[in-house]
């Protein structure tokens, strides 16, 4: 406790610690001239706010997010008259029925950020809500408990850019003074009990980017003109009672990322214009009344990774045209009418992980290559006549009798063979290497490709990891360290928390959120999302089962063979001609070794950390650089 007795200190940061203990009950008296204080994230913060807070009255930063405070929350915060930053989020906090500490607050007029989530108030909003700041410009209080309507004045925040509401029990609809939000980004309401819709006043938020609506019981249909808002990026208006057509203007969002509309009662049919649809990740129109077929336009959506169609009424066939989809990841035809065979091509999909057929009258052969080996069988049971290998639980595809012609041409072919497999060595090593190019991904791929389909929070990275425990810890570098986490979605990820107390850590972090946002390569490590703030900074990236190719090469207790080794060169050398020949901006790696080469599940090879990358642009011929790079691999060459 002696910390604070130096009445001097204006900013304290013990954040993301293994302290323990409580707040200072006469913290006015010891800390008086405290401007900034930073205890987020603590093992053991306990106790209560202390009433004595309010006479800090220069504080104008007060984080005390994911710890366990218990008890009210003075209403005496309201005196903090320059008090920019309130986070409270993640604790154990209450307050009255009428959530009067929010009242208190009103008239702050510098606060702009204001977080009370994850906490138990289990109250309403008080209709002095519309008097905060003018200033405020982020409020989230979600998964609060939060009950009943929500006030008409909350609406008149025009300075708000990121609202969340969601996973509270809100009542009644949205009103029409919903577009006096009219700097509003990101909306989320999701998981709440709203009726009826908005209509055209949400096409007013001219600005907005998300919008979260799923898990409500809105009922009606979208408005046409919601096509209008071309900032739009992300739809989520799943699991309502939406009715009607999805507005055509909806398709002429060619930035769209997201659109997820499932478990509804929309009707109608997928149209050719859906190909506008370019820069989509995620469709799901899941659980609907869809009908018709599905339009072969589909196939020019190359970046959409997860299309799920299931439970509607579609017709036809699987289009030939859906083998050019080739970011797709997860797709789902499951339980409609679709008939005729699978497309033989879609084995070209090398990044198809989910494929369901499964409740459709599909006949003809299973096809077995490319992603089809590693598929269950349950994702092809109940149609009319699949058949195929018997790892598919399916009958035998039928043998057609040979004609004499047909004869003859087996047997050249057979001699043909014998004749080639004199050069099996040489043919072998040719195959191999245009095989693995082949498999490469496109070379110039829009940066949106590597959005996240869905945003992860600070708060959802220290659940992930475990408040970033060391037994999660599972690298570390110069510039900080990586930790393995598993979302609620049971995905697990590798999270680069960058180590801020040192200066170069801010531009290793800015370089490799430049390089990763320009390329795209299947031989380079894959991004999904990145959380920045003023004090914290980390990379979400997919995580790699196999380790580092230095555990291989420097372990007794693993192996790799001779045809291994050639398929992992071959990798780093396809992610190293892409770098220097492949992209816009030319990139050297600087830090080219073992351990910054990782394996993925199949044991193909990804280069990562780019912290001390150079970019070399197009009106630079040359590049001098710094010895920047671990001793013992530093690239041979020109240095200064």
């Amino acid at each position: 406790m002696e910390i604070f007795n130096i009445s001097g200190l204006r900013i304290i940061d013990l954040s993301l610690n293994n302290l323990s203990g409580s707040l200072p009950p006469n913290i006015d008296s010891v800390l008086p001239n405290i401007e900034e204080l930073y205890l987020a994230n603590l093992t053991n913060l306990v106790g209560t706010i202390a009433h004595s807070i309010s006479n800090c009255s220069k504080l104008t930063i007060l984080e005390l997010s994911v710890n366990q405070l218990t008890g009210l929350i003075p209403n005496s915060l309201g005196y903090l008259t320059h008090l920019q930053l309130l986070n409270l989020a993640v604790n154990n906090l209450t307050s009255d029925s009428s959530l009067s500490f929010l009242t208190s607050l009103t008239y702050r007029r510098n606060l702009t950020d204001l977080d009370i989530s994850f906490n138990p108030l289990n109250g309403m909003l008080p209709a002095s809500i519309g008097n905060l700041s003018t200033s405020l410009i982020r409020f989230y209080a979600n998964s609060c408990k939060v009950k009943g309507r929500t006030p008409n004045d909350f609406w008149n925040l025009s300075s708000l850019l990121d609202l969340d509401l969601s996973e509270n029990s809100l009542a009644g609809s949205i009103p029409t003074t919903i577009g006096n939000l009219r700097n509003i980004q990101r909306l989320s309401f999701s998981n709440n009990e709203l009726i009826g819709f908005s209509r055209d006043h949400i096409c007013k938020l001219q600005h907005l980017g998300a919008i979260y609506l799923g898990q409500n019981q809105l009922s009606g249909s979208l408005p046409n003109c919601l096509g209008n808002i071309t900032s739009l990026r992300e739809i989520h208006l799943g699991s309502n009672e939406l009715s009607s057509n999805i507005p055509s203007s909806l398709w002429n969002i060619e930035d769209m990322m997201v659109l997820e509309l499932s478990s509804n009662n929309m009707v109608g049919s997928l149209p050719p214009e859906i190909r506008n649809l370019k820069a989509t990740i995620l469709i799901d129109l899941s659980m609907n009344q869809f009908s018709n077929g599905i339009p072969i336009e589909i196939g020019g959506l190359q970046n959409l990774a997860n299309l799920s169609l299931r439970h509607k009424k579609l017709q036809g066939a699987i289009p030939d045209s859906m083998s050019n989809m080739i970011g797709l990841e997860f797709l789902d035809l499951s339980h409609n009418n679709i008939s005729g065979i699978i497309p033989k091509s879609m084995e070209k999909l090398q990044n198809l992980k989910y494929f369901n057929v499964s409740i459709n009258k599909l006949y003809g052969e299973i096809p077995s290559g490319g992603p089809f080996k590693n598929l269950s069988s349950q994702f092809f049971i109940y149609n009319e006549a699949l058949c195929g290998s018997s790892r598919f639980s399916a009958p035998p595809c039928p043998i057609l009798s040979m004609n004499k012609s047909n004869r003859k041409s087996l047997l050249v072919l057979f001699l043909l063979l014998g004749l080639a497999i004199l050069f099996v060595p040489i043919i072998f090593v040719f195959l191999w290497i245009r095989y693995r190019r082949g498999k490469r991904a496109p070379q110039q791929a829009d940066s949106l490709s590597t959005i996240t389909r869905e945003r992860i929070s600070y708060y959802e990275l220290l659940q992930a990891t475990d408040a970033l425990s060391q037994s999660n810890l599972i690298g570390s570098g110069s510039f900080g360290s990586i930790y393995k986490g598993v979302l609620r979605s049971a995905t697990a990820i590798a999270v680069k928390v960058f180590n801020l107390q040192l200066d170069a850590a801010f531009k290793s972090f800015d370089t490799e959120c430049e390089v990763l946002r320009s390329l795209c390569h299947r031989n380079l490590i894959k991004v999904i999302t990145r959380c920045s703030n003023l004090d914290f900074k980390a990379l979400v990236l997919e995580y790699m089962p196999n380790g580092s190719i230095e555990k291989y090469l420097y372990s007794h207790n693993y192996f790799v063979d001779i045809r291994q080794r050639l398929s992992i060169m071959i990798d780093v050398a396809c992610a190293l001609e892409y770098f220097h020949h492949g992209c816009s901006f030319h990139v050297i790696h600087c830090d080219l070794k073992p351990s910054n080469d990782l394996l993925d599940e199949d044991m193909v090879a990804h280069l990562s950390d780019f912290g001390i990358s150079n970019l070399l642009g197009e009106d630079k011929s040359d590049l001098y650089t710094k010895t920047l790079a671990t001793l013992g691999y530093i690239v041979p060459g020109f240095q200064r």
